[in-house]
């Protein structure tokens, strides 16, 4: 990877997303948090990680449930039919991975949440006037863990960079406006290189081209819903 960076550049930016885009991407993003409770570092990271999942979920739910029935949505489309970001379906790796791409996200949501505040739609304005807040604290976990492992060990540095290098193919499809120099900051307090944005493109999951990973996810996540369609608990 290049050791500087051309995302700041207005050619390098993405689109600015969808309700579905951010809405889908709140929703798998909430998924992979959730893996992590009972198995993170620590019992604090566990109720950590768990509410930042739940807010990820909310966030979704009120995106979802303006587009349609959110369940319907949630657990009765197919994988081809999801618009999340690719990076929010890759499967967990490592912590540090874990808290890179959260980094990411946060990152790319704290944006969007920022212009939805403006947006003449109630209900999207009203998601977004909730989100920043929760978001808020989302970037102060991922950015603080973020810079401990990155400038922390021999071994959490170069576990980081590994982790630099898994995700940094995925970020183009979430690069908006203003993306690459929040992240930058983080990345250089982390004394992690801030490489240049891909040129070539990976699946864009907003697009619908998505890796194998989320059809593997929503076969567990739709399993009870789909089995026993319309049953109230």
């Amino acid at each position: 990877m290049s050791p500087t960076s051309d995302a700041a550049s207005p050619a390098a930016t993405a689109p600015f997303p969808s309700i579905e885009v951010v809405a889908d991407g709140c929703l798998i993003a909430s998924h992979r948090l959730s893996e992590w409770v009972s198995s993170a570092p620590t019992m604090e990271e566990d109720v950590a990680l768990g509410n930042i999942a739940l807010d990820l979920l909310g966030q979704a739910r009120g995106l979802l449930s303006h587009l349609g029935d959110e369940d319907q949505l949630a657990y009765f489309r197919d994988a081809t039919e999801f618009r999340n970001p690719t990076i929010c379906e890759l499967p967990n790796g490592d912590f540090g991975h874990t808290v890179l791409r959260a980094l990411f996200v946060d990152a790319w949501l704290e944006r969007v949440w920022h212009v939805w505040l403006a947006d003449a739609d109630d209900v999207v304005r009203g998601v977004a006037e909730k989100a920043v807040k929760e978001n808020a604290y989302h970037r102060r976990h991922s950015s603080a863990w973020v810079i401990r492992l990155g400038d922390g060990t021999d071994e959490s540095h170069r576990r980081m960079l590994a982790a630099l290098d898994q995700l940094w193919p995925y970020v183009a499809e979430i690069a908006v406006e203003g993306w690459a120099a929040d992240v930058a900051t983080v990345l250089v307090e982390s004394t992690l290189p801030v490489p240049s944005l891909p040129k070539t493109e990976v699946e864009w999951g907003s697009r619908g081209q998505h890796t194998a990973y989320l059809a593997e996810l929503l076969s567990e996540s739709q399993s009870l819903t789909r089995e026993f369609p319309g049953a109230k608990w």
